[in-house]
Parts: C-alpha cells; sequence; structure tokens
C-alpha cells in the first residue's frame, strides 16, 4: 500500500478542515455544508463526466483511484537482476530452458516475452508484439489519467455555475439586505466544492496515475530489451550493463552493492 498518497489525500483534507474550525469552532462548518451546492457541483459534474464517457467507462474511470495506493511491481532494479539471472540460465542451459524458469514468474507481460523466445519467435517480431501491447497498456492507463483530469476540469466549472445560480437568486431579493451576506457565502460554497474537487483529488490522482504509468512503461522497456539481449545470445555482464543504462546511478549503486552481498556464497 503506497502510504504517500493515503496521508497526502488525508493530509489536504485535514488542513482544509483545520482551516475552517480553527479559529472559529465547530460551528463554523455549517457555513460550509450546502444541500443545494452538493446538488449541483458534485451532481453535475459527475453527469457531466458520464456524457463524456460509456457508463461502462465511467465506472472504469472511477475504479481507478484505487490504482494510486497500490505498490506496483515497477522496481526497475529487482527487474534487471531477475533478467540477469534468466540470461544466466539460459546460457547455461540454452533458451529452452527459460520455459521452466518462466512458471516461477508472476509478472504476464515478462512471462509473454519470455515464452515468445523460447518459441523461437523472429527478434523483430518479438519487439513488435511487446511494444504493441505496451502501446495498449499505456493507452488504458491515459484514459484513467484523462478521466481525472476531466474531472478535475469539471468541478471548478460547475462550482462557479452553482455561484452564478445563487447570485442571480440573491439579486432577484435585495430588499431584504440582512440575507445578503448570508445567500453570498451560500453562492460561494459552489465553487469552494468545485475548487476542492479539483485540488483535493482530481489533480493528485491524475498526476499520480500519469507518475505511475510511465515507471511501469520504462520497466517494460527494460524488460523487452532485456529478452531481445538473452535472445541474442549476448553475455550476461554485457545485458546487465545494457540494462543499467536505463536506471538512475543511485539505482545502480544498489544493484551492485546486491552483487557484492550474494558474492559470498
Amino acid at each position: 500500500m503506497d502510504l504517500g498518497s493515503i496521508i497526502g489525500l488525508v493530509g489536504c483534507i485535514g488542513l482544509v478542515f483545520y482551516g475552517i474550525v480553527g479559529s472559529n469552532g465547530m460551528s463554523a462548518l455549517q457555513s460550509f455544508i450546502d444541500r443545494d451546492s452538493v446538488i449541483i457541483t458534485i451532481g453535475g459534474t459527475f453527469m457531466c463526466i458520464l456524457a463524456m464517457n460509456t457508463i461502462p467507462s465511467f465506472i472504469t474511470g472511477l475504479k481507478s483511484i484505487t490504482q494510486i495506493i497500490k505498490l506496483e511491481n515497477s522496481d526497475a532494479g529487482a527487474v534487471i537482476k531477475q533478467i540477469i539471472d534468466l540470461s544466466n540460465v539460459a546460457r547455461k542451459e540454452g533458451l529452452l530452458s527459460l520455459e521452466e524458469a518462466a512458471g516461477n514468474i508472476d509478472d504476464a507481460f515478462l512471462k509473454k516475452g519470455i515464452m515468445l523466445v523460447v518459441d523461437g519467435t523472429d527478434p523483430d517480431l518479438v519487439r513488435a508484439i511487446m511494444e504493441t501491447e505496451m502501446t495498449g497498456i499505456e493507452g488504458r492507463h491515459k484514459e484513467n489519467a484523462s478521466f481525472w483530469e476531466d474531472l478535475g476540469s469539471m468541478g471548478p466549472a460547475w462550482g462557479m455555475i452553482g455561484t452564478l445560480i445563487g447570485l442571480i437568486n440573491m439579486l432577484k431579493n435585495l430588499s431584504d439586505m440582512a440575507a445578503l451576506g448570508p445567500a453570498m457565502a451560500v453562492a460561494l460554497v459552489t465553487t469552494f466544492y468545485g475548487s476542492l474537487i479539483a485540488n483535493w483529488i482530481c489533480g493528485p490522482v491524475a498526476s499520480k496515475l500519469k507518475r505511475k504509468n510511465s515507471q511501469e512503461m520504462a520497466v517494460k522497456g527494460i524488460m523487452v530489451e532485456g529478452l531481445l539481449s538473452i535472445q541474442a545470445g549476448e553475455n550476461p555482464r554485457v545485458i546487465e550493463e545494457k540494462l543499467k543504462s536505463f536506471i538512475s546511478p543511485a539505482e545502480r549503486a544498489a544493484i551492485a552493492g546486491g552483487d557484492e552481498g550474494g558474492g559470498g556464497e
């Protein structure tokens, strides 16, 4: 579980809550709760997004929020070590021995690549198949990120619509001057809701989904290059150095440290 996302989201709403009640007490919350504002802003935002999607894609987009709290297996260093282990097996026992090794691998993408190599598929075709799958995965990820970006853009817009409705209703009753202040406050609550939707949830979720997608695509790129190198019969040490070029110096140092730790066996 990604604690950073959970702490961040909870911390954001916690700070907003403190800003509301910090000086004025719990009674101040009543000024920020309005049924009509919720219906217009939140209801309007989600109905607008539903109109932009099909019902299945709308549900899929909502469910994608769970992805930001999941820790995916996107450790580039661990993948490189796994590729090197596979290259050592292939070098000692041949490419066909990788079929048995694939049984212990959980990653479906890597397992698929291994089986293509074992089946003797042409290297160019292996790359084409794997990159096509990567394109499909990335496309689905981008759809989910776009869902939250659209939701974030619609929130403030519908908040402004609610504010305009409130202002129009307020201006029609200027005769009651004592009611102008409370009416203005209610009108502004819709803008508050819209901004909260965009900046508390939608913006962070969309950014996190994009970042996770970039990390996953980078790791899958390492898998493709590693498998093609194994298929070409390259030396495991050469493969390791090639794959290390994809990662940061800190990650390279971590791999080197792990290799040193295992050298004493």
